[in-house]
């Protein structure tokens, strides 16, 4: 038994022409190719909207590569750099209670032993 083949189609949206055609590979599936005065600006598998067929026509800019980025690790020291200088224990760096100074017998976050 054959599939119905599904038929080429040409409609507008805009001023857009839009031809639907059977996509490769695929007995029910379109592919829309979009194209504003005779050039092809893309195809799509999904029906496009005129916002779509703008977005064909002028594709916002893309930044740039920032190479720092792919480069920069932080918290990774570089090669061959002096350790830095220990942190002066005269003054804490937060306030409230490290988990060396709980009172004997607690744990963190009031977590209880089962008994």
């Amino acid at each position: 038994m054959a599939l119905p083949a599904v038929e080429r189609r040409n409609f507008k949206i805009g001023k857009y022409d839009i031809v639907a055609q059977p996509a490769f590979g695929s007995a029910h599936m379109l592919r829309y190719t979009v194209l504003l005065n005779g050039k092809r600006l893309g195809a799509l598998l999904s029906v496009p909207t005129e916002s779509d067929c703008r977005f064909l026509e002028a594709p916002p800019a893309v930044p740039p590569v920032k190479i720092f980025q792919v480069t920069h690790r932080p918290g990774r020291p570089k090669k061959n750099a002096t350790p830095p200088a220990a942190q002066g224990l005269s003054e804490p760096s937060h306030r409230g209670l490290r988990h060396d100074e709980l009172p004997p017998g607690t744990l963190p976050l009031d977590i209880k032993r089962p008994e």
